[in-house]
């Protein structure tokens, strides 16, 4: 069992500390690549209502493979490219030695949309609480590069309200 350093506890509290209330990320829809350095897969992120969104993983290891749904709610730092996030979700996957395991899991990160081009990296803590597996608990860290499919559009007063 490995536990994240205090530092970036400290620096995840700190972040949330500066959080602005009104800013949110600036896409709908961003698909990449994620990993721990063990794990390795494929991230998807859909806002369904602002300021949420739904995130699938589907991830390998040397000896298991696994699927996980999170949903997650945005909270900006300094303007709309910066954010953090807080959310919960469900994951399924096999192991070779034990089989079938699934459990639950927690997840804070922050994510920075990169200027002028479409890309969004973040990074995070995700604990999970596991049934039906060898380890009863993880406490993973990761990063995660996605590219931006589908930016957020403003729509009504808002788009006026934005030209001001």
């Amino acid at each position: 069992m490995m536990l994240p350093p205090p530092e970036l506890l400290l620096l995840l509290l700190l972040i949330a500390g500066l959080a602005q209330p009104a800013a949110a990320q600036k896409y709908r829809t961003a698909a990449g690549f994620r990993s721990d350095g063990t794990n390795y897969g494929l991230t998807i992120q859909q806002l369904i209502i602002p300021k949420t969104t739904l995130e699938g993983l589907g991830m390998l290891a040397p000896r298991e493979r696994s699927a996980t749904l999170l949903a997650e709610r945005h909270f900006g730092i300094l303007g709309p490219s910066l954010n953090y996030y807080l959310g919960a979700g469900a994951h399924y996957g096999r192991h070779k030695d034990d089989g079938s395991f699934w459990g639950f899991d927690g997840i804070i990160g922050a994510e920075y949309k990169i200027a002028f081009i479409p890309i969004v990296i973040s990074f995070d803590f995700k604990p999970t609480i596991e049934y039906g597996s060898g380890d009863w608990n993880r406490f993973p860290t990761a990063v995660s590069v996605r590219y931006i499919f589908w930016k957020k559009r403003k729509t009504g007063i808002f788009r006026a309200l934005d030209k001001l």
